[in-house]
């Protein structure tokens, strides 16, 4: 079978370096624990991947996403 590696979605669109601030894009690489999804999930290839960290721990600090899941503020 001659399936095709189906391309990074950061590559298709020419992009360099995630941006932190998009955190809506980010939102759907990290899953409903705040996780980043790995790249068998998602399919980004290496390099955007380390971008795209990156950009999740950065959207972290300045609290555009949550470290964990859902908080529970008692």
């Amino acid at each position: 079978g001659g399936r095709r590696r189906r391309v990074c979605p950061f590559c298709g669109d020419k992009v360099r370096e995630v941006d932190y601030k998009d955190a809506d894009l980010l939102r759907r690489y990290v899953n409903e624990e705040g996780k980043i999804r790995p790249r068998r999930q998602t399919n980004v290839c290496a390099r955007h991947q380390r971008s795209l960290a990156q950009a999740v721990k950065r959207a972290r600090h300045l609290a555009l996403l949550p470290f964990t899941g859902q908080h529970v503020h008692g």
